[in-house]
């Protein structure tokens, strides 16, 4: 993004997991000795961003064959009218792309890991695999990141601003949980006034030099089924009465298990993926859907 200040590197013990929910006006580079025998850096960053508008349009029912479940029944609509949590998945959802597709087109390497991503997102390959394999593709550099955000703000998808005001209005709590990376999901979440405690996402790491040394496994959204233990997880400590996912893949429809969401909702408006859409609960194409079903 513009105007990034510059990192600073504090030496500390690795505890990944653990995120304050205090905005920092810079990046933050932490060591840690805990992930390899060199130094690893972990990179946070929090203030201030713009995000592009949308120049992409977005998908609609129109021409994209027939599915039963493009409208809510009586259930389903009350559920998410009442739902006291709702977790949106990023890539392709909340924003209009696959976040590590950008950064790996931005380092040279786009279209090997472009078709990574669809077969992840198809739900074809074990996404740890699929995640290890794609990163290794083009091994993300500390300064290439920092450029990479710097210079390519968010594509926010049409409407999500205006939903996420409308549910955080009626007291609803919002979550991100995305198979993408802190260093990216940061920026869109300030944009959306979401807390980073509310964020569950993979992160990159990094020596001491700034070279890419692989990700944090200890994250659940690193693996398979990591977004339904993420929700689980959500659900067992705040006790939630009603939690709803909503995303576009093959992770997101997996929320939806015992203790998990009680509603998958497709988001269909920039990536129709017709083997999760098909097994959905509720399938869009337009976020003005969700915001008009709320009033």
């Amino acid at each position: 993004m513009e105007g990034l200040l510059h990192s600073r590197i504090n030496p500390i013990h690795a505890t990944p997991k653990q995120y304050h929910s205090r905005l920092v006006p810079a990046f933050s580079l932490f060591l840690s000795k805990n992930f390899t025998k060199s130094p690893v850096l972990f990179m946070k960053g929090h203030r201030s961003f713009n995000s592009v508008v949308a120049s992409v349009r977005p998908l609609d029912a129109s021409g994209v064959g027939h599915f039963d479940n493009t409208l809510s029944s009586k259930v389903i609509l009350q559920l998410w009218r009442s739902a006291d949590a709702v977790c949106f998945d990023v890539d392709s959802t909340v924003c209009l792309d696959e976040g590590i597709d950008e950064l790996a087109e931005f380092c040279g390497a786009g279209k090997a890991v472009a078709d990574w991503t669809a077969r992840a997102m198809g739900g074809s390959v074990p996404f740890e695999e699929a995640l290890a394999a794609r990163l290794s593709l083009f091994k993300p550099s500390l300064p290439q990141v920092q450029e990479f955000l710097e210079t390519r703000p968010p594509k926010i998808s049409p409407g999500i601003n205006e939903l996420v005001k409308k549910l955080k209005a009626k007291k609803t709590h919002v979550y991100l949980i995305s198979g993408g990376f802190r260093q990216m999901i940061n920026p869109v979440a300030s944009i959306l006034g979401i807390p980073p405690e509310n964020i569950f996402a993979n992160q990159l790491l990094f020596g001491s030099s700034g070279e890419f040394v692989g990700f944090d496994v200890n994250e659940p959204t690193s693996r398979s089924g990591g977004k339904a233990t993420a929700v689980q997880k959500i659900r067992k400590i705040h006790g939630y009465k009603a939690l709803v996912m909503i995303g576009d893949g093959a992770t997101d429809l997996e929320a939806r298990k015992p203790g998990g969401a009680d509603l998958f909702i497709c988001y269909a408006g920039v990536q129709l993926r017709e083997a999760v859409a098909v097994k959905a609960d509720w399938l869009v194409f337009n976020f003005a859907d969700l915001i008009n079903s709320l009033e």
